[in-house]
């Protein structure tokens, strides 16, 4: 286990040989059109637009000056107008499509009518359609080119953005909120504490901003996985904790790949017990954090509370007394759940529909997380984190170094109560504790504005999804308390330009 490496929306577990591994590793079977049951509309969710952007915020060389274009898309449907101040939110992009996140962010969709908001919805510099230096091949193809890919930079281009769209329609007393969930909440949180003048407030989903630095246990993440899992079913648990000996025994007997190969369904191109282990493993792990209490077309499409099913399967009796025959019914519930996948599981082609290769720079510089830790009691095998490991990979990648302080350095992290206390107001951090994200969240008060909402079911940004007639009392308790908690920093945002004309 000790060779995977975490990246914030989508988790690859590299191997568990001493490969080279594929990064990032989507290993989304289906495509999904992303948006729930309650999005049936017969308009347009949003407008497409660009945005002239700047190469490098930071510098004054002529190549800082070099520009490219920068999407974002825009639902004026509910806007009350820049003579009435409507408000604006603006979704912070991931490290992906900005349209596949747009899909996904329904509960902006859904609150927009309520505020009379504007919806605007940026795209991350190096992914989807902006891209600097005329494309992909161009912009990823060398170092030098990625150096200008970072959150700093991110967050300049959205500042910028923010500031030029609002003086072109004539907004600018109109107040801004930003959302953002999983990386995107951590750049909503971060934006809040540089940009204080750009926005007045943000609601931060899932934000993990305090796994760096070994402020949170490398042990955390999979800890939560752990006992995901082990609440569901304490057999469950066993049986997979128990299957990475098995595999391991199976696989150096003659003929052993061959009946994992078929036990699994794995493509006859190329199977190797590593890359049969961090494909199981990258299925128990998007499953805890997709747990979701309804049906979901997010990373695949995945019933009710997915856990439940998955361990349903293997203490099944109907499967049988195998336990490959178990594990594979258990898998089957994360990669094949609608039974479109009916011919095999090719390992040695992972797919990157939504555009994430970027993140691999950005886990070989900045986002250096330290979680990859198990103890004993882990349904993964026993392992530390490892960070010359990840430093080595980094170095045959792009010949660099990680630098593994910068985020703390750059937007602090340590003794985060008694910091933000003192200066940082209006942000909501939201997490359910069965994401494994979450261990790395501020889940606790800071202050009577920055304020931390916990859900014991939810899952990774459940609150941003689009709301349904079968959402939990507790889910819709959360929104309720977020809208609540907006509604208030506009009231006051009013007031205060009220008092300032006296």
């Amino acid at each position: 286990m000790k060779t995977r490496i975490l990246f914030l929306f989508f988790y690859f577990a590299f191997s568990f040989a001493k490969t080279t591994p594929t990064f990032p590793f989507s290993t989304i079977i289906n495509t999904p059109n992303g948006l729930s049951a309650s999005a049936k509309t017969d308009h347009k969710l949003y407008d497409t637009k660009y945005f002239t952007q700047i190469l490098d915020h930071f510098t004054f060389t002529p190549q800082s000056y070099h520009t490219f274009q920068q999407r974002y898309l825009i639902n004026d449907r509910y806007w009350g107008g820049a003579k009435n101040m409507a408000p604006i939110f603006v979704y912070m992009g991931n490290e992906g499509d900005i349209e596949w996140f747009a899909q996904n962010t329904g509960f902006m969709f859904d609150i927009a009518p309520h505020f009379n908001a504007l919806l605007v919805f940026i795209e991350h510099r190096f992914y989807g359609k902006s891209v600097p230096f005329g494309g992909d091949k161009e912009a990823k193809s060398s170092s030098k080119a990625l150096g200008y890919l970072s959150s700093t930079q991110a967050l300049a281009d959205y500042a910028t953005l923010i500031i030029d769209l609002k003086k072109n329609l004539t907004a600018t007393k109109s107040p801004v909120v930003v959302f953002g969930g999983s990386y995107g909440g951590m750049l909503a949180a971060w934006f809040r504490l540089k940009y204080p003048h750009v926005t007045i407030g943000a609601l931060a989903s899932s934000a993990p901003i305090l796994y760096f630095e070994n402020i949170t246990s490398t042990y955390a993440f999979n800890d939560v996985i752990t006992q995901d899992f082990r609440s569901e079913s304490e057999n469950c648990y066993k049986v997979i904790k128990g299957s990475w000996q098995l595999i391991q025994d199976i696989g150096e007997q003659t003929g052993g790949l061959e009946r994992l190969r078929k036990s699994f369904k794995i493509c006859k191109n190329y199977i190797s017990v590593g890359s049969l282990e961090g494909w199981l493993s990258t299925a128990y792990t998007y499953t805890a954090m997709t747990d979701y209490p309804t049906a979901t077309n997010f990373l695949n499409p995945l019933p009710p509370y997915p856990i439940k099913q998955m361990c349903k399967a293997i203490d099944d009796p109907n499967y049988g007394s195998d336990p490959l025959e178990k594990l594979y019914g258990a898998v089957n519930i994360y990669y094949n759940y609608t039974g479109e996948v009916n011919k095999c599981f090719d390992l040695a082609s992972p797919s990157d529909q939504h555009g994430l290769s970027g993140w691999t720079w950005q886990a070989c510089t900045e986002m250096i997380m330290p979680i990859d830790g198990n103890n004993k009691d882990s349904i993964f095998p026993a392992s530390e984190w490892d960070y010359n490991e990840r430093a080595q990979f980094c170095k045959e990648a792009f010949n660099i170094e990680p630098r593994p302080n910068w985020i703390t350095t750059e937007f602090g992290g340590h003794n985060i109560d008694r910091v933000l206390k003192k200066f940082g107001s209006n942000i909501i951090f939201f997490n359910g504790l069965r994401d494994p994200w979450s261990a790395g969240g501020v889940l606790k008060n800071i202050s009577k504005s920055l304020v931390a909402i916990i859900a014991k079911e939810g899952a990774h940004h459940v609150d941003l999804r689009f709301s349904t007639k079968e959402d939990p009392k507790w889910l819709k308790d959360v929104r309720r308390k977020e809208v609540e908690i907006i509604q208030k920093w506009i009231s006051q945002y009013y007031h205060s330009l009220t008092d300032l004309e006296f």
